[in-house]
């Protein structure tokens, strides 16, 4: 019934007219008459031919570094379902995570509906990115909801319910939230683009301080390399901390800026170790796992 995703599916077949013979309302009430039916238990035969499938209304997921939804269920996915995914910490030596549920279509949780959200405690003193938190969305065949949290170095867990009778939104609501996902689907992909950039920065300095931090004392790498690595990694971070707001591009830049001035001494050293040496050096990974605040 939304008209710019009509007009989407008609693009996709060419421009070829939808059948709209069916009264959206009408299969609505049938499909909630034939769910009542089969919840009442009644063994009719009309009843035990049909197959219903009942689906999530909207994407669910959890807020990650940035503000940004990271979805862990799908849209229009068959209920029950279960997902796990692994997520890890923001900051070096964070004792907490806070777990924070949305339901929506938009890119930044600001925009998306919040459900309900909990905290993990103690979890064990770390650098950041070390620690995963296994989180698990359970959603079973009458749309109750179980989210769970659990350190997997601790073995402490946390899990909260959430019911599909309270808090939730409307059919009028859900509609408003998909139009405006399409309507603003080029500035959600922008806003998550710039999010990501300045974490691939963020995840690159750090993994050069963890390096200059564990091993540049045993490693074959000259006084003014470890100085230059250092001097680089504090500049830049200090630059993030200033410009905290810049452009996708901006973050992109100053990542190949600090790649041009790191990369070099990286290389030199894998260089100059013996094989099979007992000390390694890691290039930073600027692909992590999601990190929840």
């Amino acid at each position: 019934r939304i008209p710019k995703v009509q007009q989407l599916q008609a693009d996709m077949f060419e421009g070829r007219e939808l059948n709209k013979s069916i009264n959206p309302d009408e299969a609505v009430a049938y499909g909630a008459a034939v769910q009542g039916a089969i919840l009442s238990g009644n063994k009719s035969e009309e009843i035990q031919q049909m197959l219903l499938i009942d689906v999530t209304p909207l994407s669910l997921g959890i807020e990650t570094a940035g503000g940004v939804m990271t979805t862990l269920i799908k849209r229009n996915s068959a209920i029950p379902i279960n997902e796990t995914k692994i997520f890890t910490t923001y900051q070096d030596r964070q004792p907490s995570v806070c777990i924070q549920v949305y339901e929506g279509e938009r890119a930044m949780t600001k925009d998306n509906h919040l459900l309900g959200q909990f905290h993990l405690h103690g979890i064990l003193p770390a650098p950041r990115g070390i620690p995963q938190i296994e989180v698990t969305f359970d959603v079973n065949a009458n749309g109750i909801m179980e989210v769970s949290a659990y350190d997997k170095s601790t073995a402490r867990g946390h899990t909260i319910q959430i019911r599909n009778d309270k808090g939730r939104l409307t059919k009028a609501q859900i509609d408003k939230m998909c139009q405006d996902a399409v309507l603003f689907a080029d500035e959600d992909r922008s806003a998550k683009a710039r999010i990501e950039a300045k974490s691939q920065l963020e995840n690159y300095v750090h993994g050069i301080q963890m390096n200059i931090d564990n091993h540049s004392s045993h490693l074959p790498i000259p006084p003014e390399d470890v100085e230059v690595l250092k001097q680089t990694c504090e500049e830049t971070q200090r630059w993030i901390d200033v410009n905290s707001d810049a452009s996708e591009q901006q973050f992109r830049n100053k990542l190949k800026d600090m790649e041009r001035k790191c990369a070099p001494i990286i290389t030199r050293v894998y260089q100059n170790m013996s094989a099979g040496g007992p000390e390694t050096v890691t290039v930073p990974d600027i692909k992590k796992m999601d990190d929840v605040d």
